[in-house]
């Protein structure tokens, strides 16, 4: 904490200190939460350190039980998250949150809805919880998601949550960052298929109904059911089970929790998970790749001015985007 400290002391001046030169990835497998947080901040804010802190912590990854929640807005994500962070903490796991939250318009922070809701667990040593503003990235994740849980995995947590924005069906991108996707919904939402059809019906490998207390919820027990019988679930291995849950009276939640182990285990045993993390790893390389592609011949055409040019063509209709960026790629092919 003193290093800390004058770390935030130098920087405030702009001074280089000792501190700076402190090996961030390997405090992160020491098991410091201070280097665990700051980790997370290099990455999400891109520093000059980031991709070493990662290239360091990679090999350590690849051990937590990644559990992805989402839904629509007002399904009680937030509090199912807290109830099952603290069964899995009565069970001696160690917990990671990565919650996701709306970039607010006028700071750019993420507006932190899902900490306070989560206050009691910021007390336990054995959870860490991360708030992430979206930064304008659709599909509910924030960019940085993926590299934030490696971070947390290696540092230990035996189950690390991410709990997506809730922007409904647009919510799809978590299938490809956790290892179960549990999805929540809710009652008395209006059109309750409209509400739960498309993507975020095909992601889910666990449904919980929450507030199960209202009125509608058996109603649309058999809605659920009878959608993923029409999607052809009931011939795969696994079919989506559909638990109901009352999450601020913690009704159902032990229940939920185990049907989430007997679907990671059933994962292990076929073999899915390896295929699943492969699919995973394979996207992650190539958004690597599309961005330092993209990074790269962006800088080299906005340095020789020729980016602006381009752009004024395109948009007098003297030339198309299409011709323009085969053109780029052409050139930069040579």
């Amino acid at each position: 904490m003193i290093c800390y400290g004058l770390c935030v002391a130098q920087k405030a001046t702009h001074a280089i200190g000792w501190c700076d030169k402190m090996d961030i990835a390997k405090e992160v497998l020491n098991g410091s939460r201070l280097a665990l947080s700051r980790a997370i901040t290099a990455v999400e804010n891109e520093h000059d350190d980031a991709v070493d802190i990662m290239r360091k912590l990679y090999p350590h990854t690849g051990r937590a039980f990644v559990l992805g929640i989402t839904g629509p807005p007002g399904a009680g994500k937030s509090t199912l998250t807290d109830k099952l962070a603290k069964e899995f903490r009565r069970r001696g796991k160690t917990v990671g949150i990565v919650a996701v939250d709306p970039t607010s318009p006028f700071s750019g922070g993420a507006i932190l809805g899902d900490r306070i809701r989560m206050n009691e667990l910021t007390l336990d040593e054995g959870v860490f919880i991360r708030s992430m503003g979206t930064r304008g990235s659709l599909g509910g994740l924030s960019r940085k998601t993926a590299e934030t849980v490696k971070i947390m995995d290696a540092f230990g947590k035996d189950i690390i949550f991410i709990e997506t924005v809730g922007v409904g069906q647009s919510e799809v991108d978590i299938v490809s960052a956790a290892d179960t996707t549990l999805v929540v919904l809710v009652p008395g939402l209006g059109d309750d298929i409209q509400a739960i059809k498309a993507g975020i019906l095909e992601i889910g490998d666990v449904f919980a109904i929450n507030k199960a207390d209202r009125e509608g919820a058996d109603k649309l027990n058999i809605e659920l059911n009878m959608m993923l019988d029409l999607d052809g679930n009931k011939n795969k291995e696994w079919r989506p089970p559909i638990k109901q849950t009352v999450a601020h009276q913690n009704e159902g939640v032990i229940e939920l929790l185990e049907t989430l182990e007997e679907h990671y285990e059933q994962l292990k045993s076929t073999g899915q998970l390896t295929t699943r993390r492969t699919e995973r790893t394979k996207n992650e390389l190539l958004n690597i790749l599309k961005n330092e592609i993209g990074n790269y011949v962006l800088g080299k055409i906005t340095e020789s001015g020729q980016f602006d040019k381009l752009v004024k063509d395109v948009e007098g209709r003297i030339d198309d985007p299409y011709s323009v960026v085969n053109t780029i790629i052409k050139d930069m092919l040579k």
